[in-house]
């Protein structure tokens, strides 16, 4: 399914919740807000609620498309979506502040609080868990199934894999497992001495909108879809009593979003605690845990952004949902991004370029907004590309689109999601320049850069490498 959009069209206000419920903003508001509808229209995701809090304040919500597409209800600001594996930092931070207590050895082996466990399996420490290094498998074939049992406690969904043999000794290798943190969970019930949902309710994410993914879902919640052929379908019912701690639970944005300022706040976390949360795992060998870029600590990955800043967070991915959570630690800032579709996303990448208007300012030496310009030429993945560009400045604020009917276009179009003959791009700032922009593509946005020359650069990923010239 091919998704055409004029320039005039985009350029205006898209004809959405979106735009039914604007109201008057700040140009930073104002320019995260259409980086959101326009990445709604040419992913073909139905809805999208992203947040963005500053010093343990909520900054900014946005929100795009529609929460359930049959009955063509809105994405609000209420809208709660599953969280996927960001659960995983829900259960991290609940046994990070065990620790912080004295309740919680991290290195103590989980087996000496959960004595109904199988002895077979060698020490296993909460640490490892949290870390991916336990030797716990992840969903296997046998697997396939999962999600149609409820399972009343966390004891009887370590049963699904407390059989199972260990992919290698604990502390010897990385493998991701939502298992692991079932387990996880488990040691942190028996330390709390309470349920862990109960304990996370009140002393993890008490008077935040994030609670377990259960059935049925509320009136303002995000209904699930897939795509199939580019459009997306309802997506069937799943119960994640199997890995609450792993995948289980769901939350609006703005509940996300401040669930990470108080992570970074010292009354509820002591610098000491994330400290070992964010330090890098060590495997028996003493190397550090390593997700691609990434060191991974205590259930968080800590890396880099595009431009360099130190970032700790976590994706999700699962039936009708891809989620995450990002810090800045570093300036106190905390993004969130939720979206009620399994689709293929940069998202990381999406968080860092829809919070970028309120963390840059204006340069006076970016280029002015090529309003001329009717094409583009250059180099992608070292290959001569080109195609039609068209730019307009709107309310202070660049936008334009450029073609993608070339490689570069085929191979977004590639993914299950929406295929678009037409990216986006918008600005950054509103002072009728092309400096630091968004390209809006059907995997995510992406930070393009344009010089004096009118010559524009994006990385997609670690290695494909996008470099234009706007003529």
């Amino acid at each position: 399914m091919s998704r055409s959009a004029t320039l005039f069209a985009f350029l205006g206000c898209i004809v959405s919740v979106a735009c039914a419920h604007a109201q008057p903003v700040d140009d930073r508001a104002r320019i995260a807000d259409a980086l959101l509808e326009a990445l709604v229209e040419t992913s073909g995701v139905p809805g999208i609620s992203a947040s963005y809090a500053r010093d343990g304040e909520l900054v900014w919500t946005g929100v795009a498309g529609f929460r359930d597409v049959e009955r063509r209800l809105p994405v609000v600001a209420e809208s709660e979506f599953r969280l996927a594996s960001v659960s995983k930092l829900v259960t991290a931070v609940a046994g990070a502040r065990l620790v912080q207590s004295g309740l919680l050895d991290p290195d103590a082996p989980v087996q000496t609080a959960l004595p109904w466990l199988r002895n077979d399996w060698p020490a296993i420490s909460a640490r490892q868990l949290a870390a991916h290094i336990s030797g716990i498998p992840h969903y296997q074939a046998v697997d396939q199934n999962r999600g149609h049992i409820r399972y009343a406690e966390v004891r009887e969904a370590v049963g699904v894999f407390s059989d199972r043999n260990l992919l290698f000794a604990p502390g010897a290798s990385y493998s991701y497992s939502s298992y692991g943190y079932t387990l996880l969970s488990a040691t942190i019930e028996a330390a709390a001495h309470e349920p862990f949902l109960d304990f996370v309710a009140r002393d993890v994410v008490a008077d935040l909108a994030i609670r377990p993914d259960t059935d049925p879902i509320g009136p303002f919640d995000a209904a699930p879809y897939e795509f199939e052929h580019n459009a997306p379908v309802r997506a069937e019912a799943h119960d994640y009593s199997y890995s609450y701690g792993g995948a289980g639970f769901r939350g609006s944005s703005p509940a996300l979003a401040m669930f990470g300022a108080r992570v970074m706040s010292n009354e509820f976390l002591a610098p000491q605690t994330r400290a070992l949360m964010w330090a890098p795992a060590r495997l028996a060998d003493g190397s550090a845990v390593m997700d691609e870029q990434d060191h991974v600590g205590f259930g968080w990955r800590v890396g880099v952004d595009t431009r360099g800043e130190r970032i700790a967070h976590h994706a999700g991915t699962t039936s009708g949902a891809r989620s995450l959570l990002l810090l800045y630690p570093d300036s106190n800032e905390s993004v969130s991004v939720l979206s009620n579709t399994l689709w293929v996303a940069a998202i990381k990448e999406t968080a860092v370029v829809l919070v970028a208007p309120f963390r840059i300012d204006a340069d006076v030496d970016a280029p002015a907004c090529p309003t001329d310009a009717t094409h583009y030429s250059g180099r992608y993945q070292g290959d001569y590309i080109s195609g039609e560009a068209q730019f307009a400045v709107v309310d202070g604020v660049c936008r334009g689109t450029i073609g993608a009917n070339n490689r570069m276009g085929a191979w977004f179009n590639d993914f299950p999601q929406a295929d678009a003959d037409r990216l986006p791009v918008i600005a950054l700032t509103a002072d009728r320049r092309l400096g630091r922009a968004a390209l809006v593509t059907p995997a995510g946005l992406y930070d393009f850069s344009c010089s004096a020359q009118n010559t524009c650069r994006a990385v997609f990923g670690t290695r494909r490498m996008l470099e234009i010239t706007l003529r």
